[in-house]
């Protein structure tokens, strides 16, 4: 069943990246008490994650936070490596949390993994984006097609913030 505006997001651990290494965060963690914004890609450094929707993120970092979000993270169907090396190379590491889904547990417990076997090679997470308030879904964007970031991407989210 697919998460909807209104559903509690379900109890899953992230892996991130620290200056100790490699450590789990889990949802409690990451949502409980604060207003985070969330956006999801099928992968990292693929074209449209890597091109087109994370940057629009990271360059309005400080405008979300001034709508009074507390966290920016991006999640994806990778290894914490992998979303390191992305932080760093996409210019956003320090704006926004890399959360990493390595066998997209937390996809496919709010419903939005995608099979993707035939391109990428396994379930990936379908691209999003949400406001989070306490846990709590209080807007949800999915995209039709992976190859958009059209109705998940920041400037579509900023306007609901």
């Amino acid at each position: 069943m697919t998460i909807k505006v209104g559903d509690r997001l379900p109890q899953a651990t992230f892996k991130t990246m620290t200056a100790d290494g490699a450590k789990p965060k889990t949802t409690d963690e990451m949502f409980k008490g604060r207003k985070v914004v969330l956006f999801a890609v099928p992968g990292a450094f693929t074209p449209t994650c890597h091109k087109n929707h994370l940057p629009g993120f990271r360059d309005n970092a400080e405008a979300i936070r001034a709508k009074g979000v507390d966290a920016i993270a991006v999640t994806a169907v990778n290894d914490v490596f992998v979303m390191d090396a992305w932080a760093k190379a996409s210019g956003a590491e320090g704006k926004m949390d890399f959360l990493a889904d390595p066998n997209a547990d937390f996809a496919k417990a709010i419903g939005l993994d995608l099979d993707m076997s035939q391109g990428l090679g396994f379930s990936r997470s379908k691209r999003y984006s949400m406001i989070v308030e306490d846990g709590v879904v209080k807007s949800l964007n999915i995209e039709d097609t992976p190859g958009k970031a059209d109705v998940s991407g920041a400037d579509a989210l900023m306007k609901q913030l």
